[in-house]
């Protein structure tokens, strides 16, 4: 998810982190909550600032995240949820009912990533395990899973103690195995929907490495890519190096058709529609002489409409297969297109509701700290909430991260900042949580708020 913010004025960034933090005292939002909810944060600031570094410091990967779990379903039996464990694996879910109103589904991921932290923070990560495959790993809260805890904890205990100022139902979920875009799948299959009050509509915020501190970004529409990953197994006919022609060589096949497959962007999808085919592994042979039997290619396809990833797949089957058969493969022997588990789709932000929640981060936080950002082609799974039968509204919102100075060095310098899913990101504590809880309060009033 890294990328350049769209903004660039630079003269207002040094003033985001501070005023992120300070609106309220400074008038923005409406008049009769402002001194409320501005002294509630304050009150929990030092209380959720020591959460975040305890969350930091113990992270646990994608379903692995028992112990997270727990931790995040203490907060919301503190703020006065019904909680639930176990929904879908770790999952979570919190009902907070008060009266006639709308339903909102709050959610925030749990899992951490295999990352070795080298942040050099007194409460980075040392933690390791080993993964499914039994292989002993670092693990990382690198893509600020952390900071998204935090902040939908210190929501929830703002809006439980402000029941005067909304009306309806609160669903808020801590949701496993994002980062191996499962844990949406399992929620739903495990009755999300269904055991639990249906929700009109679902927000979600996720940190950015780009954005300054005490700012938020939006995006109407798509907003995040559909992710398919495709396992290739290009075969062949192996044999000795000094007599090729007795052989059906893999290896220049896969590079026939890594070559091949860019034309999929370039010459098969319409102009204008996004799209991305990357082979980020190629792995085949053992020894400089032997011509193998098979090479494997690891590909990682992004897009936004359902209709241009329906055909990149196809695309990806039909030339891989082709260009087989043209170099005498037999039947037995073309290859083999696996599609992964580990899929998505895009992220839809519902134009409506957007607008809605934009009016109110603007009102509280300020149209200078309220950015315009263009999509991504990174991915998410939040995004199945809103295409189940239902077609229920959903809105993520960027929460700013970085010191505003390192956004305006890093303009100037042209010196690129950390990106998520590095081992070296890691967002401004007190700024970002004071933000993000401001802003997921703010659309939660705007949508539940007395009017």
């Amino acid at each position: 998810m890294n990328y350049l913010p769209k903004k660039s004025g630079v003269s207002s960034l040094l003033a985001i982190a501070l005023a992120g933090v300070t609106a309220l005292a400074q008038g923005a939002g409406p008049a009769a909550l402002r001194e409320p909810i501005q002294s509630r944060i304050n009150q929990e600031s030092s209380r959720l600032v020591a959460l975040y570094k305890e969350l930091h410091a113990h992270p646990e990967l994608s379903y692995q995240e028992e112990k997270t779990a727990a931790r995040i379903a203490d907060q919301l039996k503190e703020a006065g949820f019904e909680v639930t464990a176990k929904v879908g694996g770790h999952g979570i879910v919190g009902v907070l009912r008060n009266g006639p109103g709308p339903t909102i589904l709050i959610r925030t991921d749990l899992d951490g990533l295999p990352v070795k932290e080298e942040t050099g923070l007194a409460y980075a990560s040392q933690a390791r395990t080993k993964d499914d495959k039994g292989n002993e790993v670092n693990v990382m809260h690198a893509c600020g899973h952390d900071m998204h805890m935090t902040v939908f904890s210190g929501t929830a205990r703002v809006l439980a103690s402000l029941k005067d100022q909304w009306k309806g139902t609160l669903v808020m979920i801590g949701q496993p195995a994002e980062e191996r875009v499962g844990g949406a799948k399992a929620m739903l299959a495990a009755g999300l929907f269904t055991r639990f009050p249906k929700p009109d509509y679902c927000l979600a915020l996720h940190v950015n490495s780009q954005l300054p501190a005490g700012s938020v970004g939006y995006t109407e529409g798509y907003m995040l890519a559909n992710v398919d990953g495709l396992n290739v197994t290009i075969r062949g006919v192996g044999g000795h190096g000094a007599w090729p022609h007795t052989t059906k060589d893999p290896i220049v096949l896969a590079a026939q058709t890594i070559l091949a497959l860019q034309t999929i962007v370039s010459r098969e999808t319409q102009p204008g529609e996004p799209a991305v085919i990357t082979v980020g592994s190629i792995h085949g042979g053992t020894k400089h002489n032997i011509i193998p039997d098979e090479v494997t290619l690891q590909l990682t396809l992004r897009s936004y409409s359902d209709e241009v990833r329906a055909h990149s797949i196809a695309a990806v089957k039909r030339i891989t297969k082709g260009l087989a058969q043209a170099a005498g493969l037999p039947d037995n022997r073309l290859p083999i297109v696996a599609v992964e588990n580990e899929s998505s789709s895009a992220t839809y932000n519902d134009p409506a509701l957007t607008q809605r929640v934009v009016k109110s981060f603007q009102s509280w936080l300020g149209e200078q700290n309220t950015l315009r950002e263009k999509p991504v082609m990174g991915a998410e799974d939040f995004g199945l909430f809103g295409r189940t039968e239902d077609k229920i509204p959903i809105c993520m919102f960027w929460l700013g991260s970085v010191e505003p100075q390192r956004v305006q060095e890093s303009k100037r310098s042209g010196q690129p900042l950390p990106s998520l899913h590095s081992s070296t990101y890691h967002p401004v504590p007190e700024t970002t949580i004071k933000t993000g809880v401001t802003a997921m309060t703010a659309a939660v009033l705007e949508l539940a708020g007395n009017k």
